[in-house]
């Protein structure tokens, strides 16, 4: 048995607080609006056949050609807008998903890792770890970019590159902690071998922290992919995030046409400050301690 604080309970906390369900629900809509995208969007802005130059740069509440209104507007090339960001979104969230779950898995095993086996292994993989977080994560990303090029699979590396060692140095901090007490103490004596040890009674009781640590990291690597593609080492222009709609609309905001660029930041923002706040309010409840 563990100590720790039932899961029920712990989800009543976290309910019974208003931002986060607001929250929580801010983002099972955007990631249900990213995986429904080709059913919401009015027009697939990346097929050419479907885009009309002369529905380019049309204002907020414009009827395009096609017989549907641009809600949001149009870009330079007369993509919807809307249809642009819930596809920018879906790869968004997509590029940080799957770089945040390959990266927690190479964190989880490093740190389980360094944990249990101590000495000479545990101070290697720290020192590897610490050496990865000296470096800043934008720096590191845009070394490795530079170095491979662009690409949806490229970008993914890299994010995994400079995120495994956090996730790395929370699940030892954890393990040595829960390692300490009596319920592991008691399964070695009862002779629970090492990886059921592991599964069953290690890993359930670290992945509070780990949850809040994942959370606030995808944050981070939506940011972080966001910028990449912005500064146009992220993503190509074939498979368009959310960095590459605002940079795509940066050049006309001094000739008024806001809406290219503002738009895609606003999801950016709402998604961003979503994830956050969520890590946040999981925080406090696995932790009350951090109020």
């Amino acid at each position: 048995m563990s100590n720790a604080a039932p899961l029920q309970l712990q989800w009543t906390a976290f309910n019974r607080d208003g931002i986060a369900r607001a929250a929580l629900w801010l983002l099972a809509l955007l990631v249900l609006a990213a995986l429904a995208a080709p059913l919401l969007s009015p027009q697939n802005p990346y097929d050419l056949a479907q885009l009309d130059i002369l529905d380019a740069r049309q204002p907020p509440g414009t009827s395009a050609g096609a017989g549907y209104n641009f809600w949001l507007g149009s870009d330079d090339q007369g993509r919807d807008m809307l249809s642009a960001i819930l596809h920018g979104l879906r790869i968004s969230l997509g590029v940080a998903g799957i770089a945040t779950v390959l990266a927690l898995g190479i964190g989880l095993i490093t740190g389980l890792l360094a944990a249990r086996a101590g000495g000479w292994t545990d101070l290697a993989l720290m020192r590897l770890a610490d050496l990865q977080l000296s470096f800043p994560a934008i720096l590191v990303a845009l070394i490795l970019l530079a170095l491979t090029g662009q690409g949806l699979d490229r970008i993914i590396v890299a994010l995994v590159v400079v995120q495994w060692a956090y996730y790395a140095r929370t699940v030892r901090a954890a393990a040595l902690t829960e390692l300490r007490r009596e319920y592991i103490e008691a399964a070695v004596c009862a002779g629970v071998r090492p990886l059921r040890l592991m599964w069953r009674h290690l890993l359930p009781n670290i992945m509070p922290p780990l949850l809040v640590v994942a959370t606030v990291q995808m944050a981070q690597a939506v940011a972080l992919e966001a910028t990449l593609s912005f500064l146009g080492l992220g993503l190509p222009i074939t498979e368009p995030s959310l960095g590459l709609l605002i940079a795509n609309g940066y050049t006309h905001l001094l000739s008024g046409k806001y809406w290219i660029s503002f738009f895609p930041g606003l999801a950016l923002l709402a998604l961003i400050v979503t994830l956050n706040l969520v890590g946040d309010r999981l925080r406090d409840v696995f932790d009350p301690r951090s109020r």
